[in-house]
């Protein structure tokens, strides 16, 4: 059985990747689903964080699992609205390596009346071992719409 993907989702998921701070990292959307959201950022030296060692900066991989996230509660939504980070909880399991692409793959647990929950991770060659994990809340800001909605297909 096929589920009907509205055209509203569509539209944010074919705009998700043009974000500035998507754009800028050059990251790209790799999966996108009822509730779960997976995006890759290729590894770049504008991505350092410590110089001497080539380990991504730990900002890079928060704002990843922040973004993918917030992609995931707006695959969960029944109907398109605004939604904001209230909550984001990231534990660093161990440095990046250096020179390989991070995806993020994120589930979006349950979407209440005014929040979402979602859990996820960062991990660059395995999902078993996973570079930092996540945990977090959006506040969903029913009768707002999202500002993805003013962006032309």
């Amino acid at each position: 059985m096929t589920e009907s993907v509205p055209p509203w989702l569509k539209l944010v998921q074919g705009h998700m990747h043009q974000t500035a701070f998507f754009a800028h990292l050059k990251g790209e959307v790799v999966g996108f689903g009822p509730g779960k959201a997976t995006m890759r950022i290729p590894y770049g030296p504008h991505l350092v964080g410590n110089p001497d060692t080539g380990v991504v900066h730990g900002g890079v991989i928060t704002a990843l699992l922040d973004h993918t996230s917030g992609a995931a509660v707006m695959a969960a939504l029944k109907d398109p609205m605004a939604i904001a980070t209230l909550d984001l909880r990231i534990d660093y399991m161990k440095p990046a390596t250096p020179g390989e692409a991070i995806v993020a793959e994120v589930t979006c647990l349950k979407v209440t009346h005014s929040v979402a929950f979602v859990r996820g991770s960062a991990y660059q060659s395995s999902p078993d071992d996973p570079v930092a994990i996540c945990t977090g809340a959006f506040m969903l800001m029913r009768g707002t719409p999202s500002p993805m909605m003013d962006a032309k297909a």
